[in-house]
């Protein structure tokens, strides 16, 4: 019965300790006071009422901490998906379709329904692998890359000028141009706003800055009357429950269009959720389950297309605010959608004032704690290579985009992947008197004994590298400084060969049979052997010269050699 129970425990919430409640709510509260402003910011990337941003985090947070794995991903409005889906939605061609009207907001929700349902359909087809092509190199790269890219995209606001166009190097420019017309009254509250999270973070950190920020500045901001001292604030937002119902007024001759538009969303919200749900997790050694967090990003994309909003995804920018005020748990993620939904509910006027100022320091320093400059430094001492992807990945995240720059990391991670086993290390293999192998160079005119060759190719065997492998061994043969009697490969990093391999290695047996060599296997598993049944070669392959380990092998041509000696 006790099992039974817990089973109906949503994955995230398994475990749980009481001791966590007061920490969750106190994560939950302060992530509801930069969310809230913050997905309202989203909103003029979409092209939505106001409003709408708040909806992203009520119903589809919850739908999402009920069915997804991970402990810490937050989900909701998000940038690079609000682009996305404005961008479509304009290139549907409907005529009078307009940005901030119903008619918009319907479509928006249409392209959210069809999000969760491609999103359920990837999980049954398990494409959760696509997150397991993101190295902990990549991740680091890429959590740099939207640091980066939210803390400049914040500098405007901060400053009071305007946010320039283009790509981000010429938004950059237009910063750098428009520093003479600085707002004063706007940089002082966002000085402040950085001065009291910081000092609190410092020297109370069990008191969440960011709450005490949002407030002072809302109470300052209304009492000074700062909007018309120049200074930009939130403004009149509508409130009201969500609406509930499946949106109306979509035409069926764009169903292709917007299918198209929920499949650009689609593929960045399973990269973007996986590296940012995987970074978090191994963070906290926590278990990552990406195809059950794809069925929670589902279900929380069909819950937003029914509440009246628009595509959600998993927030790397919130979910480092919920880390980084020790939240446990999706507990923190249901407090802030229970906060949410009362503000939204009674309380959208308390917004009005609010400084965007304030929002952009409070966003300014989380872009600040993605910048992973340590773990950076930490594969630049370690893998030089893998430091150039996470550069590359970090650059082109923050230059271009996230969707771009998950995709380059994915494919550099590949060419890398690719390039390893193209250029595999080779070994020669010894035993010594204790009976344990010893690994050295394979470099021609080395032999592991006098006749005797046990070459390691420590990588899997596959067309791009497969005449390369017979090529070393080849070399090895012909100048070794006594004539090679016997080849034992040892199998124990080969699973697997495809068939371009089983060709080329029968070349092998061919070049081998041709010298009179003996060719035999040691370490290898049955797969391989059924693999190379498969192809013809284990029968040119004597089945005593095929042994379970190196000792066996290398005894086995010791006694042969004895033998050709006495004869």
């Amino acid at each position: 019965m006790a099992k039974s129970r817990s089973l109906l425990v949503p994955m995230a919430l398994r475990g749980y300790q009481r001791s966590w409640l007061p920490t969750d709510v106190i994560a939950g509260a302060t992530l509801a006071a930069v969310a809230i402003p913050e997905c309202m910011g989203y909103t003029s990337i979409a092209q939505t009422p106001v409003v709408t941003g708040l909806y992203t985090v009520i119903f589809p947070t919850i739908v999402f901490a009920l069915l997804g794995c991970s402990r810490l991903l937050v989900v909701g409005a998000d940038s690079a998906t609000a682009a996305i889906l404005a961008a479509g939605i304009a290139g549907l061609g409907i005529a009078g379709l307009q940005p901030d009207t119903s008619q918009w907001v319907a479509y928006c929700g249409g392209i959210a329904l069809i999000t969760g349902v491609l999103l359920l359909i990837a999980r049954l087809l398990r494409l959760g692998f696509i997150g397991d092509f993101l190295s902990a190199s990549v991740l680091i790269g890429f959590l740099t890359g939207v640091g980066v890219q939210v803390l400049t995209g914040q500098i405007p606001s901060m400053l009071g000028i305007s946010k320039g166009s283009g790509n981000w190097f010429q938004q950059q420019w237009h910063t750098l141009t428009s520093l003479g017309s600085v707002q004063g009254e706007t940089l002082a509250f966002a000085a402040g706003t950085l001065v009291i999270i910081i000092g609190f973070k410092r020297f109370l950190p069990r008191v969440p800055g960011a709450i005490v920020a949002v407030v002072l500045s809302i109470v300052l901001s209304a009492s000074l009357h700062a909007s018309s001292h120049g200074v930009a604030v939130v403004g009149t937002v509508t409130g009201g429950f969500p609406p509930i119902g499946v949106p109306k007024g979509l035409s069926w001759s764009s169903l292709g269009g917007m299918t198209g538009v929920a499949f650009s969303c689609l593929v960045l919200i399973v990269a973007q959720s996986a590296a940012t749900s995987r970074s978090f997790a191994m963070k906290h050694g926590d278990p990552v389950d990406v195809n059950r967090d794809i069925v929670g990003l589902g279900g929380a994309n069909l819950a937003a297309g029914l509440t009246g909003t628009f595509v959600v995804n998993g927030s790397p920018t919130k979910t480092q605010i919920l880390d980084g005020q020790k939240g446990k748990t999706q507990v923190a993620n249901l407090t802030m959608s229970v906060i949410v939904l009362l503000v939204v509910l009674f309380f959208t006027t308390l917004l009005t004032d609010m400084p965007k100022a304030t929002l952009g320091a409070i966003v300014f320093l989380i872009g600040i704690d993605l910048i992973d400059i340590k773990g950076l430094k930490l594969v630049r001492s370690r893998r030089v290579d893998e430091f150039v992807i996470a550069v590359v990945t970090a650059v082109v995240v923050c230059a271009v985009g996230v969707e771009q720059g998950i995709i380059l990391a994915i494919v550099v991670s590949l060419l890398e992947l690719i390039r390893r086993q193209y250029q595999p290390k080779d070994y020669l293999v010894t035993v010594d008197a204790n009976g344990e192998p010893r690994y050295v160079p394979a470099t021609p005119g080395s032999q592991s004994a006098p006749g005797l060759l046990v070459f390691r190719f420590d990588a899997e065997l596959f067309y791009a590298n497969a005449n390369r492998f017979v090529d070393d061994i080849e070399s090895l043969v012909t100048a070794a400084p006594v004539p090679v009697r016997w080849v034992v490969l040892d199998a124990g990093a080969v699973s697997d060969i495809d068939y371009s391999a089983g060709v080329s290695l029968g070349g092998l047996l061919d070049f081998m049979k041709a010298r009179n060599i003996t060719f035999a296997f040691a370490r290898a598993d049955d797969s391989l052997l059924q693999t190379l049944g498969t192809y013809g070669l284990k029968d040119r392959v004597n089945p005593s010269h095929i042994y379970g380990n190196l000792v066996d092998a290398v005894a086995a041509f010791a006694a042969d050699t004895q033998g050709a000696d006495v004869g």
